[in-house]
């Protein structure tokens, strides 16, 4: 192909594989054939993408193995065992076309288990509630493997993660978590590995696996038995040393596999790049690589490891154009390689990802649904560590390859900054445009700030990477516990406004021991709106019981936090996470350099305009009683028909319509909860940071919570992340996607330093053409100038939406954007999918 370049700054720069304002179908998401111009790759997606989703049986009965072998060993060595023997011993495969090759131990679009973190919910579901019989996130499992996971049942009883967490909570604790009343949620890390991290690439670069084994080696050695505190650090460097043969082997296995694959290969071209694999497999399994392909192998495969170890959700890719930034120029300018090479290579990867997949609870599908491991973020952009562009080639190429693969994985983040290239700007809207809800855009202008106040240094802070749906981390640096709860601030102002009682509690409340019907008491004593004279005292009642459950939420958290480095260190991270092998310490007991506890608020709008309700209509124009109110939420709005239309209308002040008013509110709502949050230790010697976002868990906590005064139903979903409220009524914001930018913008997203999320939803007709495209750059530019933090984009219309809940037939490659990841709409269940539909429909 012809070399592809634009005049930036004075300077012709190359800037990726098509041309930087190449327009593709907007709103066309995923329902394209062969999108890419490499038949490799059309062929590899189509192989991917046909594949049934299974659940497998190997890596649950290797690791059982392993611990039932090591009883005797110290944790941390028995974990580390445990991975070898899943290693060396789980079955693996090379596809035709793969070039990049490595497995999650388990076959493609294969979920494996990991019964160390909990088994209860899968003996429950296998025998009750079957995989294959969901109506969504459905998976298919052989009788034989059923067998075999069934009889590692006594083994695992009473010796998870889950259930170690389960007996150390008090019943406090307990109530107002998922085992209780769902105020905020615990189960991601009561159910698995932590993940929401970035493994230290460069220094795996710069040294490969021999060099790390030489590092730990050195400091084994160093070590004085005698000192009772190495005692402890021998245990960690031994495991560290077991889990580095672990990955060389494994490595090596892979060679061996496509060298017998190679000998009686009779396509000459694939039997040349068999041997390629062969030797590339074989370098980097000790050795430094060389070139883009050997680093981009060791890159797939030492994440691959990162995810069999911990089952961690958002094990992250980091700032991908920069690390493999020398390897890609040394390629070029050497003539090693092509510029379409590494663009397939590239390609090659965003398909494989496809290939990860994580079995969830049939709970936590509902409001969670997709199959993919989930949360693998792919950063590009942004600025050096002075400050400058670090836009680069690579860095357009990966938003090419999206657009040749129109999947939703990786997630990719953008980074953009004051001098962010106009050709980038367009590239990415041009990708957003698409409609497959990627990638995601953050702003430096805020993130680095928000970094820096979280105590990471400005060379960190500048480095940001994002893992997962939204927050920022230091790669490589940081075990950050993003996403370590789900804390319902609308159900905060509900027991607020209740004196602690949940409103509707006769009507659905399950019968807990500390909330059993009408009457029974939740939280603390704090007063009721239909006693109260002032708002003011609705202001500080919030207060009071905000600070009663972040305290619960808290203690809860610890408690997880100490399970989790009690019975599952991971070696094999800590070996790619600075400064654990310096320090001689596990990741998970505070090893790497950074290690914050990161819970994130969910509900702002609904809070924002429950407030507004209140001091509106019953402390300034009198139209309602708080007891009408209270009495309304009750009965589900029944028989308060006019109230009900009166609080979902303009009449009232409403968050999304730049109306200070609302606004202001929304500002106290937030400000209250990061002021329980930020600063407070942890387990890790680090300390908490509160985020304010929900991804999708607006929906579960709208379905374990009554009607409330901002005119939501029962049952309904709470706002989601910083979006305005949109209830059955219709959506509280009406003055377009302006004046929502400068609302959102009123909050400090610089002290909700474990990440905001706005969600945006446009009609693809608006976006059409050049006027079409630079609208959207320029909204962008508003919101980022005015310091907000981060957006996601769905490009797609009602209609649309709506025929494909009667014709899912017709809509099986419908990508859209959830809250955080992208996902087939037709798979989604219907709680999410009735509340992307119901998001405000925008257009500029």
């Amino acid at each position: 192909m012809e070399a592809v370049t634009a005049k930036i700054n004075g300077e012709e720069k190359p800037i990726g594989l098509e041309p930087f304002d190449k327009e593709w179908p907007v709103g066309e998401s995923a329902m394209t054939e062969n999108p890419s111009p490499f038949p490799r790759i059309n062929r590899f997606r189509k192989f991917a993408w046909d594949m049934e989703f299974t659940v497998d049986h190997q890596r649950a009965c290797l690791v059982t193995e392993a611990y039932r072998e090591n009883e005797d060993k110290p944790q941390i060595v028995k974990c580390a065992l445990a991975l070898k023997h899943v290693l060396a011993n789980v079955p693996i495969t090379i596809y035709k076309d793969e070039l990049i090759v490595g497995e999650m131990a388990a076959p493609i679009k294969s979920a494996p288990i990991f019964p160390e973190f909990s088994y209860n919910w899968v003996m429950d579901e296998m025998k009750n509630h079957p995989w294959k019989d969901r109506l969504h996130d459905n998976y298919y499992i052989t009788k034989d493997a059923e067998k075999k996971l069934t009889a590692l049942e006594s083994y695992w009883k009473g010796n998870t993660v889950e259930e170690k967490i389960i007996a150390r909570l008090s019943e406090d604790e307990k109530k107002g978590t998922n085992l209780g009343r769902g105020l905020y949620l615990l189960n991601l890390y009561m159910f698995g590995g932590v993940g929401h991290l970035q493994a230290n690439y460069e220094k795996l670069f710069a040294l490969g696996y021999d060099g790390i084994r030489k590092q730990v080696q050195k400091k084994l050695l160093s070590l004085d038995p005698t000192f009772p505190q190495d005692l402890a650090k021998r245990d960690f460097y031994q495991a560290e040393l077991i889990a580095l043969d672990a990955a060389t082997k494994y490595l090596k296995r892979y060679a061996a596999l496509a060298r017998d694959m190679a000998k009686n290969e009779r396509d000459e071209s694939w039997k040349r790049e068999l041997l390629k694999i062969a030797d590339n497999c074989d370098w980097v399994s000790e050795s430094p690589p060389r070139t883009f392909w050997e680093a981009l192998q060791l890159w797939f495969m030492a994440t691959t490891i990162l995810l069999i170890e911990s089952n961690g959700h958002s094990v992250s890719f980091g700032r991908f154009d920069q690390y493999m930034y020398p390897f890609y120029r040394r390629d070029i300018e050497s003539g090693e390689t092509t510029k379409e090479e590494i663009q397939e290579l590239i390609e090659i990867i965003f398909i494989k990802d496809l290939w990860w997949t994580k079995l969830r609870d049939r709970l936590t599908v509902i409001p969670n649904s997709g199959r993919g491991m989930g949360g693998d973020s792919l950063t590009v952009g942004g600025v050096d560590k002075d400050g400058n562009d670090a836009t680069n080639d690579l860095s357009y190429m990966v938003l090419d390859a999206h657009a040749h693969t129109r999947s939703g994985v990786p997630w990719l983040a953008v980074r953009f900054h004051k001098n962010t290239p106009w050709e980038f700007k367009v590239k990415t809207i041009n990708n957003i445009r698409i409609g497959t809800g990627q990638p995601k855009l953050f702003n430096d202008e805020a993130a680095i700030p928000a970094s820096l106040k979280a105590g990471r240094t400005l060379e960190d802070s500048r480095n940001y990477h994002v893992v997962g749906c939204v927050e920022i981390d230091a790669g490589g640096k940081e075990y950050g516990w993003h996403d370590s709860a789900y804390f319902n601030i609308a159900k905060v102002l509900e027991l607020a406004i209740n004196d602690g009682r949940c409103i509707g509690c006769g009507a659905h409340c399950p019968k807990w021991d500390d909330c059993g019907g009408a009457g029974k008491r939740l939280g603390p004593r704090t007063g009721s709106l239909a006693d109260f004279k002032s708002f003011d005292e609705v202001k500080t009642s919030y207060d009071r019981q905000m600070k009663y459950w972040v305290d619960q939420m808290i203690a809860g958290t610890e408690i997880m936090d100490l399970v989790h480095q009690q019975l599952k260190p991971l070696p094999y991270l800590s070996l790619l996470t600075d400064d654990c092998i310096e320090r001689g310490l596990d990741v998970t007991a505070g090893g790497a350099v950074y290690n914050f506890t990161g819970p994130q608020a969910v509900g702002v709008g609904t809070v924002a305009d429950g407030f507004a309700t209140i001091r509106q209509l019953v402390f300034e124009e009198n139209k309602a009683t708080g007891r009408d109110l209270l009495d309304a939420c009750e009965k589900n709005w029944n028989g308060y028909e006019a109230l009900y239309a009166l609080v979902n209308s303009k009449k009232v002040h409403h968050y999304g319509n730049d109306d200070d008013y609302a606004d202001e509110l929304a500002k106290f709502g937030v400000d209250t909860y990061c002021k329980y949050v930020e600063g407070r230790p942890n387990s890790r010697g680090g300390t908490y940071l509160p985020g304010v976002y929900s991804v999708s868990a607006n929906v579960g906590l709208g379905l374990v919570q009554w009607a409330s005064v901002d005119g939501r139903k029962a049952m309904e979903p709470v706002s989601d992340c910083l979006g305005p409220v949109h209830t059955q009524a219709g959506s509280h914001d009406i003055k377009g996607p302006t004046a929502i930018a400068k609302s959102v913008t009123k909050l400090d997203h610089v002290r909700a330093g474990n990440g905001t999320l706005l969600n945006w939803k446009f009609t693809p007709e608006c976006l059409k053409g050049d006027v079409g495209r630079d609208n959207l750059i320029s909204l962008m530019d508003v919101y980022f100038e005015r310091k907000g933090m981060h957006s996601q984009f769905n490009v797609v219309s009602r209609e649309t939406l709506e025929d494909a809940l009667v014709n899912p037939e017709k809509y099986k490659d419908l990508l859209v954007r959830v809250a955080g990841y992208s996902a087939f709409f037709v798979e989604l269940s219907k709680p999410l999918q009735y509340d992307i539909l119901g998001r405000t429909e925008l257009s500029m």
